[in-house]
């Protein structure tokens, strides 16, 4: 196995984990995790709708095919962590809320970016040019 392909598959393990058990816990309504998101200012009700895109999320980036979810899924992750990391950032949190989050996202980043051809979403213009040349 290759580098790029390890790097793949441990970043895409470890994204794929954190969106699950967090949206499990969140789905759980386990106290410690209602708490936290009620303490930055936001509704309890939040937590459910985290906790069920987190789990669709956590399915999106490890199910292969449907490279148009897989954008979409990677959006969600990056909106969700660095909204964490900001949210904790305003409301003074400790250095690790804001820390944790930003260091996750890098982790989805780099997911994201060595994702193999086959899980990539193919512009139109990189498409035309595949014809183009192949004429």
């Amino acid at each position: 196995m290759d580098t790029r392909t390890l790097t793949y598959r441990t970043s895409t393990a470890i994204t794929a984990f954190v969106l699950l058990s967090g949206g499990v816990t969140y789905l759980l309504g386990v106290e410690w995790a209602v708490a936290g998101v009620t303490a930055l200012g936001y509704p309890a009700y939040l937590v459910t709708i985290l906790g069920v895109w987190k789990v669709l999320g956590a399915v999106a980036v490890t199910v292969p095919g449907f490279p148009r979810l897989k954008e979409w899924a990677y959006a969600g992750v990056a909106f969700d962590l660095s909204g964490a990391a900001v949210s904790h950032l305003v409301s003074a949190s400790p250095a690790f809320h804001v820390v944790v989050p930003t260091i996750l996202l890098a982790v989805a980043a780099l997911s994201w970016a060595t994702r193999p051809t086959s899980r990539r979403l193919v512009s139109p213009t990189a498409e035309l040019r595949r014809e183009t040349v192949a004429a």
